[in-house]
């Protein structure tokens, strides 16, 4: 579901929530839409093609707003210059070969020399800066050739005739003067050539930069209606699909789950919109499978509210008939003992050997009865009268046990290895005295035939559990890999009354106790010479030192002799 951006106090809860299946067909609906990023690339390739249109459309205006002032600066300008010393070198030979013809004297003919070479260098300046002019190249080849005319037909033979010591009359000066008036009409035309010229490209220049600053105006009009274009295609196209969705999506965020998602816009919008539709269904959907569970649970919860009535009633009924089996019941038992105890004492004489067999069953079937009721007492107390939590030094408590049986341990010659130190848990000191009792007692309980019991008591963290991991190790006779889980269920036998002795609720009793800890007890198939039971428990106190509890060296139990045989006692509850 789309995060919750704001708030709106518009929106209200639907009364009902439906559920709302989106067609297959219907998920796959705009696909050949473009994305908003495809969208944008179109707009951004839109863009960058405008730009470099109206980049080149600049450019060119630039360049020939360029081109029309270099013409005008660089060439026009420069020309009219050159064309005015082209026409002062013309001025100054016709005035130099005056001065000889009517002086005859030589420093006239220095101006007329230096004017002849100065109409050459400036003609071809002239040529080169505005040759593509036809009308101004056209003006400086008049020059050129009326000059060249005029000095055959004039300057040369005057100048030769006085050099000769001739000497010129008036009507050959007027001549002169006459050819030369022709050559300033020249030097008119040309002038009004290059002004004309110089009008035009001043024309031209203000022209181009008129066109210039309208091209540069319209492309920045063109830019601005461009980018309002492409923001509102972009709103259109995105923005309001997307405000449209988040609308929606926040509708049922606030609890309206019956509102319809719409799918607008780019394809990737609308992409969403259906997961986001599809995702409403499925809230919608389990929704309704809550509550459909919730009316279930309160179902169940009735339910089991009166189950836990009849429980406690039958806790109740259980409690009594505790009370009743731990007094009312042994007491007849003992009656029914006693009296066929004192039946075979007075009338031994006078029974046959049948007769004396069956009081002796009656005596060993009252007092069976009784070890039976007094276990299916303690097994009943498990957890219900032995509620005890404290701190139990796991030591003290297997020491207790190891009193309990220290004459079934001395009577088999038995030997017990242990570590030098065992945890703390919290726990029932009763109940886990009587677990060690069980366990030991099982192994010394059932010995193999050939050698004396051995029992090994281990203990080790277990780091992935958090617990305490021990175990109990024999050498006796083992349990058969297919009665492992077999010895754990109440009053199960896996030998004869006449073989071993008990009432087969020893190790189920030992694996209500370990539960009741909170922990686990099982029997390791891996060791093969005897039995490994193994046992866990949480673990209540801070790892032992390293070195410690390793058991690594066995050491006799405390009150034990060296050679670890202890003094058996009655009492204890094997298996």
């Amino acid at each position: 579901m789309l995060a919750l951006m704001h708030g709106s106090p518009d929106i209200r809860p639907p009364e009902s929530t439906e559920s709302v299946r989106i067609p297959p067909g219907d998920l796959g609906r705009g696909r050949h839409r473009l994305t908003t990023q495809a969208q944008v690339y179109v707009l951004l390739s839109v863009m960058t093609v405008l730009v470099l249109i109206c980049a080149g459309i600049g450019a060119w205006l630039l360049n020939s707003t360029a081109e029309v002032s270099d013409r005008l600066v660089d060439r026009i300008a420069p020309a009219r210059t050159s064309a005015a010393r082209l026409q002062s070198a013309l001025i100054d030979q016709e005035t130099g070969v005056r001065g000889y013809l009517l002086t005859g004297a030589p420093a006239f003919l220095e101006p007329y020399t230096a004017g002849v070479a100065t109409e050459q260098t400036e003609a071809a300046q002239i040529t080169a800066l505005v040759g593509d002019l036809p009308d101004l190249a056209a003006d400086v080849a008049a020059i050129r050739e009326a000059g060249a005319q005029w000095r055959r037909s004039y300057a040369t033979p005057n100048i030769a005739a006085v050099q000769s010591g001739a000497t010129p009359d008036e009507a050959q000066l007027d001549a002169g003067k006459r050819a030369f008036d022709r050559i300033r009409a020249l030097f008119q035309t040309q002038n009004d050539h290059l002004d004309r010229a110089r009008a035009d490209s001043r024309d031209d220049l203000v022209r181009m930069r008129t066109l210039r600053d309208w091209a540069f105006t319209a492309m920045l009009i063109l830019f601005v209606l461009t980018g309002l274009a492409f923001a509102v295609l972009f709103h259109l196209a995105v923005g309001r699909p997307l405000r449209a969705l988040r609308a929606a999506s926040r509708r049922v965020a606030w609890g309206d789950f019956g509102h319809h998602i719409p799918a607008q816009g780019p394809a990737d919008l609308r992409d969403v919109a259906h997961d986001v539709e599809a995702m409403r269904g499925r809230i919608v959907e389990a929704l309704n499978d809550s509550q459909e569970q919730r009316a279930v649970l309160t179902e169940q919860t009735a339910h089991l509210d009166a189950q836990t009535v009849e429980l406690r009633r039958s806790n109740a009924e259980l409690e009594q008939f505790a009370y009743v089996a731990s007094h009312d019941l042994q007491e007849p038992l003992r009656k029914v003992a006693s009296f066929c105890q004192m039946l075979e004492r007075r009338y031994a004489d006078k029974l046959d050997e049948r007769g004396l067999t069956y009081i002796s069953f009656a005596v060993d079937g009252a007092k069976r009865m009784q070890f039976l009721i007094n276990d299916l007492l303690a097994f009943s107390r498990v957890g219900r009268v032995n509620d005890a939590r404290v701190r139990v030094a796991l030591d003290d408590a297997l020491d207790a046990a190891l009193a309990n049986l220290a004459g079934r341990i001395e009577e088999s010659d038995g030997r017990i290895e242990r570590p030098r130190h065992l945890p703390e848990v919290v726990g029932d000191p009763n109940l886990l005295t009587m677990l060690w009792q069980n366990l030991v007692g099982n192994s010394v309980k059932f010995r193999h035939a050939d050698r004396p019991p051995v029992v090994r008591v281990d203990c080790a963290p277990e780091p992935e559990s958090g617990q305490w991991q021990l175990s109990v190790t024999d050498n006796g006779i083992g349990i058969g890999a297919g009665f492992t889980e077999k010895v754990f269920v109440i009053f199960q036998r896996l030998h004869t009354r006449e073989a071993y002795e008990g009432t087969g609720i020893g190790l189920a009793l030992c694996k209500k106790i370990v539960e009741f800890h909170g922990g686990r007890i099982w029997i390791d198939t891996g060791h093969t010479d005897g039995t490994c039971i193994r046992f866990t428990l949480p673990v209540s106190a801070p790892a032992l030192p390293a070195g410690d509890g390793d058991g690594d060296g066995a050491v006799p139990a405390p009150a034990l002799p060296d050679d670890g045989a202890v003094p058996a006692q009655e009492g204890d509850h094997p298996a």
